[in-house]
Parts: C-alpha cells; structure tokens; sequence
C-alpha cells in the first residue's frame, strides 16, 4: 500500500496543478483506503472538533484586515478606476502633512502603478493593458475596480527589527474551485505596492496577490525630528513606535544627537541603512508572503469546523502558485524559486530580474555566433559602478547628440553639459578614459560600456539614466546594504537629504513632503524631494550631481565618490571586505528544480544588462538542471527597464515598446502551462516593431507592433544552450 501512495505522490509532482486534480482525487481515495485498514488508536473513533487549523505562520504579527466595495475604493486603483490612475492629477491628501492611512495608500498605488507602467493611451494604456482590459485581452467600458480583502502584517524574526511588510490581496472573484496566486514582490526598493502593476494580472483573473517590500520601503527615518514610519505610511515618534515602526535607522557606534550635531537634515532608507543585507532574504521574504497568502486565503474561504475555526481546506497541493515581479522583485521570485525545495511555487514568471551569479560559472554568451564579453554575468554591483563612472560622460559623444534627455542637460536649472565635460576630463585625468577633448572622451567612455557588456542597443540610454542618476543611486544603496554600513558611517561621503532650490545644500525635509514619502518615494534616492548629497564636496555638502571632487577640485559630478564606491568591489580594506561578503550572500544557484519559468528581459536595459542577467542565468540554470530545466527565456528587442519612461522623457517613446506586456503574456504562457499542460515557448529573441516618428509624440501603438511569443520560433529567432554557451542570435 505504501508503494501506491509513494507512486501517486510521484505522479503528483508532474504537470499542471488542476491537471492534476484526477490525481489529486486518487490521492483522496488512498487516504480513505489507509482509514479503511483501521487504526490502533483507541481514540480513532472519535471525532476531533478541530481536525486540520488554519495556523498562522509564526513569523507573522498582528494581522489587519480591511475589505474594500470595488466601487469607492477597490483594491487595484484604490478607488481610482483606469482613468483616475491615468490622470495627471495625482490624489493628493487633503493635508499632505497630516495624511490619513487610506490618503496614503490611496496615493501609493497611484504613484507605484504610474512608476511602473506607461500610462499614455499612444503607449497602450487602455487599449493593451490596463485595468479596463480583461484577462482576455478585452477593452471594456468599465473602470477595472477590483472588490476584496486586504490582509496587512508584519514579518519579523523575533528582534521586532526586521518588520517586513507582507499585503494579501483576495478578489471577492476569487475562485475556490481553481484556486491561484502570485507573488509580487516590490520592484526596485520599493514599498508594499511596489508591484501592484504585476498583482493586476492575477486580480482580474480571481488569483488572490502575495505581495512584499523584501525589507526596503519607501519611507524613511526623518533623523532631525527622530520620526519613523509605521506599517500604513503614517509617522511617529520613533521612541513610541518601538518595534511597530517599519524602519528605525540603527547607530551602533555614536548618537542619534551626534550625528545630527554633525550632519543635520539626514534622512536614513530601509534598504541601505537597515544594516541586515536585505537583499540576501529576498527569497526568504518571498517564500513567506506566498505562505502568509495561503493563510489568508483560508482565513477568507476554509471550512468553519464544528468548533468554529477555520480549516486548512487549501494547501500548496490545491493552489496554483506563480512566483512574480520585475526587476529586484523579479530577482526575489527567482531567488524564492531556487530555495523553494518544499513545492510552495509552481511556476516563475519575470521581468528583467536581477540577478547575481557566481564568478566563473564556466558560462559563455555569444550573439551571432561572437562571445558578447570577455566575461558575462558580472555582479550589479560589479557593473553598476561602472556605469557610475561612465555614464554621465557619454552623454557628451557625437553618436548620442539625439538620445533621448540630452537636450535637457542644456536646460535652465538643470545645466549638466559643465559637469559632463568635467566629468569626462576627470576620467581622462585619471586614466579611465582616453580622448584629446569632450567628444572624444565620452566616445571612449561609451566604448568603455560596451566593453564591459553592454549592448550597443542600450547606447541611447545612458545620457538619460545619467541625468535621472540611477547608477549613482543605486550604487550608493546597494554598498550601504551589502556592506551592512550606518546612516552615521557616510559610507563614501553619500547622505541622502532635502535640498534647497537656490543652493542645493540639505535643509530640513518639509512635512508635507516626508509625510507622504510612503507614497511618493522609491526606497533610492533621488526621488521625491529628496537628493544624494556629497558631503566630502569641498565647499561643503551639495546635491551630489551639482558637486565637486576634493581630488580634482572640479564640479565633475564627484568622481571621487564613483571611484570610492568601485573601490569597494575591487579593494581589500574593511569595508571592501564587509562589501564582499555581503555580496556572497546575494548569489543566485541557477537551480529552478526543474519548475516552468519564463524570464523576460528587454535587449536595449541598461540598468540590468542582458549580458549580466538574464543570458547568462539561462546557461547557468541549464548547466545545474540539465534535461530538467523548464526555463524559457524571452529577449525583447526594443524593450529597456523603465516602461514608465516611455511616455514621459522625449524620445523613448519613439524607440522602445512596453515590455509590460510581455510580462502578462509570460504569466499566461505559465499558468496555462500549469493548468492545461500547454508547453512553454521556447527560448527566442521576440523583434517588436518600434513605433518611429521623427519627433515625440510617436505614432500610436498597435498589437502588431508587439509580436507575440513564437510557439515554434524561426531558426533565426531561436535562443538555444549547447554545453555551457547560449547562443542569442543577433
């Protein structure tokens, strides 16, 4: 009898969830065979009042639960429907400085939603994806309101200090008899509904949203006034928060008053200050918000047993499980995927993830038939701070004069074309680049990128990603986090802080503004009224772009901090090694255990390379499951890392596609995978059709311009594995 049961176990394992429900039921028979055989326990014929609790996972807190109509408010627009979350009028609380817990998430979703998508009808929006378009793919007449239950807590590890914010989404459609869910862990460093825009797919087909900040957030410490953020976005005094606030900034070797004596008008974010590496857990955090949803789930739709408890009715074994997300957070459903060994997950579908993999995993990745870089999956931290220190100079070369946000570098108030040139002189000085004059330098700092693995398809991208320093921001983050450095540390020089808008020095963060950073912020600054500040800048401290190296006294955009931060890869001294071994703790293992996965990943990201990322784990995932490997890898021309961009900067909206898009196709392909047995796509490069036009607005865009994903691609299209090398051809 055993044998039986350990073969149904086995079959189990196999194919889709509700594909295997006949299997499932055989399952159910076997139990009722093995009580049929009877039992030696005395007791067996009674009957236990409470047979199966609905347990609530140990590392979860105090659980809040709030239930919205779907008319004035809803759980996917906040009560804002499609055209609310498209308007340019953002819901502003009555007073930004006293904002209300529903003001608050109200303005979240607004603000994550927009961040993450192109809200523009000539983009899509509306008309291939948004709320109004149905799981089908229907425009509708109606607003895309979603009725249902919001289940809120807190994760913690018993130190009431990790506080991460788990959200539990059910759809009042939820379907108990085809259960499903999904995680949507936050994108970038991002607050709860850092990934709201993901969570919609699963809302409009009745899956219940497993969501998560992964340990960032968008709040911060406010360090003059010592107030903190609590779990809804509101603030407190940090001494009365206690262990409820979401982030209380840590100052191990000096004083709170010290420090503010020193450096005053200082803000402390989650992710870099925190001083627990989080990135190391996002897999960890993932795993629990999925494990929190199945709670709440039969919290809301378990057996009452005669006692009155809920039951355990749907376990992982009844719940189709899709791990989610873009960017970080599609990093973190990777990462929750490989340490999933307990069949919690399903399936994976992702948008340009993050990812970091091993030195010398014995990887090549070669386009039309030519290694793409001496070495391919470089950690981002690794390829980052070269882009820190590349960047901003390329956008002065001659081949980028029409890249999108190179006309606003000469605009009054932003004024970068100085700093640039500077920049590059500074780079030459040092012998990073070479170059008799401006143009020549940044050619060469662009040639610098390409030899460290990017695309030439991304060379449009940098003069934007320059002025809006992302590389910057996310250099300085990601070195305080892995590092586990203070607030008090300034690792490198950097603090993050409000500006005055004559002299860009800190000043003190307006109320109205800090009180709605929960909503307003991304977790990396700059954003949202607050800057990255050089404090090592000679004349004092100032708006780090705007600033001065002490090294070469000129207003180059502090070169020094970009080599500072590089050095901690490279160097040996505490801090490099603190970096270091924090960034072993981030590695990815390639191992999926055989789960069906698609990753897409845009050809033109600049930010997370396809060298770097997605190529390389395709080989890696491949060398660790061999035959068992169920990944499928989509590379999207056209398509980069910022879709909200598209209709917001002049000239990206001419050359790149949506390639949110594409993340719900691979969400369909999966579940359907899942559930109906249709086999994956293959691996393909997927050639969009850029919309064109001379000058911004660009034409409309049509569903012809987004192919779908080829169930037999062309051998021209074709992305394949042979040994330890993945072919992508061009």
């Amino acid at each position: 009898m055993q044998k039986g049961v350990n073969m149904l176990r086995g079959l189990a394992g196999h194919g889709g969830r509700y594909v295997r429900g006949g299997l499932l039921a055989l399952a159910g028979a076997a139990g009722l065979l093995l009580a049929a055989c009877g039992s030696s326990d005395n007791n067996a014929n009674k009957v236990n009042p409470n047979p199966n609790p609905n347990a609530k996972p140990a590392n979860i807190g105090a659980v809040t639960i709030t239930t919205y109509d779907g008319n004035t408010d809803d759980l996917l627009t906040a009560g804002l429907g499609k055209d609310g979350l498209g308007s340019a009028t953002a819901p502003v609380p009555l007073n930004p400085a006293a904002p209300t817990a529903a003001e608050l998430r109200r303005y979240a979703i607004y603000t994550n939603y927009r961040a993450l998508v192109d809200i523009t009808a000539g983009g899509g929006y509306g008309s291939l994806y948004g709320p109004n378009v149905d799981a089908q793919g229907n425009v509708t007449s109606g607003q895309g309101k979603v009725a249902g239950r919001e289940y809120l807590a807190f994760s913690d590890d018993g130190s009431g200090q990790q506080n991460v914010t788990m959200l539990v989404q059910i759809p009042d459609s939820f379907n108990v008899a085809k259960p499903c869910l999904i995680t949507a862990t936050s994108s970038g460093s991002r607050g709860v509904y850092g990934a709201i825009s993901t969570g919609e797919w699963a809302l409009k087909r009745g899956c219940a949203v497993a969501y998560t900040d992964k340990g960032t957030g968008a709040a911060p410490h406010d360090l003059d006034t010592d107030t903190v953020p609590l779990i809804d976005g509101t603030r407190a005094n940090r001494t009365a928060a206690g262990t409820s606030a979401q982030f209380a900034a840590p100052f191990p070797n000096t004083s709170l008053a010290a420090f503010n004596a020193l450096a005053p008008h200082r803000l402390a974010f989650k992710h870099a200050h925190s001083q627990r590496n989080p990135e190391k857990d996002w897999g960890t955090f993932t795993l629990q918000a999925a494990e929190f949803a199945i709670w709440a789930i039969n919290d809301r739709f378990g057996t009452v047993a005669s006692d009155g408890t809920r039951q355990r009715s749907f376990g992982p074994d009844k719940i189709v499980v899709i791990a989610s997300s873009v960017s970080n957070g599609g990093g973190a459903a990777i990462a929750a995927a490989e340490q999933d060994t307990q069949g919690l997950i399903d399936g994976v579908a992702v948008g340009e993830p993050n990812l970091n993999l091993p030195a010398n995993t014995g990887v090549i990745v070669t386009r039309g038939g030519v290694p793409v870089v001496s070495q391919s999956g470089l950690v981002l931290y690794d390829y980052t701070t070269t882009a820190n220190l590349m960047q901003l100079c390329t956008s002065q070369a001659t081949a980028l004069v029409n890249a999108p946000g190179v006309a606003l570098y000469s605009l009054p108030g932003v004024g970068l074309v100085q700093p640039a040139l500077n920049r590059c002189q500074s780079l030459a000085n040092a012998g990073l680049v070479s170059g008799s004059d401006g143009a020549s330098r940044a050619a060469d700092a662009l040639q610098k990128l390409h030899d460290a693995g990017w695309e030439s398809d991304s060379d449009a991208l940098h003069p934007s990603l320059a002025l809006f320093e992302v590389a910057s921001a996310v250099s300085v983050t990601f070195a305080n986090a892995l590092a586990r450095a203070a607030v008090a540390d300034r690792l490198c020089g950097y603090s993050f802080a409000a500006t005055g808008t004559a002299v860009l020095t800190p000043v003190a963060i307006a109320p109205a503004t800090l009180n709605v950073l929960y909503s307003t912020g991304n977790g990396v600054p700059p954003a949202a009224g607050v800057q990255l500040i050089n404090d090592n800048n000679p004349g004092g401290p100032l708006r780090d772009l705007y600033s001065s190296s002490p090294g070469t006294n000129l207003a180059d955009a502090n070169l020094d901090g970009a080599r500072c931060l590089r050095a901690l890869l490279t160097g040996t001294g505490t801090q490099a090694r603190a970096l270091k071994a924090g960034l072993a703790q981030t590695l990815r293992s390639g191992d999926l255990h055989g789960k069906p996965a698609i990753i897409v990943h845009g050809r033109s990201d600049a930010l997370l390379p396809v060298n770097h990322t997605s190529r390389p784990y395709l080989g890696y995932n491949r060398l660790k499951e061999g035959r068992a490997s169920n990944l499928s890898y989509m590379e999207v021309t056209n398509g980069q890392h910022f879709d909200s961009f598209i209709g917001a900067v002049a000239g990206y909206d001419n050359r790149y596609i949506p390639l949110h898009v594409y993340l719900n196709r691979a969400l369909d392909a999966v579940y359907a995978n899942l559930t109906t047995g249709t086999a994956l796509p293959p691996s393909q490069v997927v050639r969009t059709i850029a919309r064109g036009g001379t000058l911004s607005p660009a034409p409309i865009i049509l569903p012809t311009n987004l192919p779908p994903f080829a169930a037999t691609p062309a051998n021209a299209d074709r992305i394949t594995v042979i040994g330890s090398t993945v072919e992508v051809p061009n």
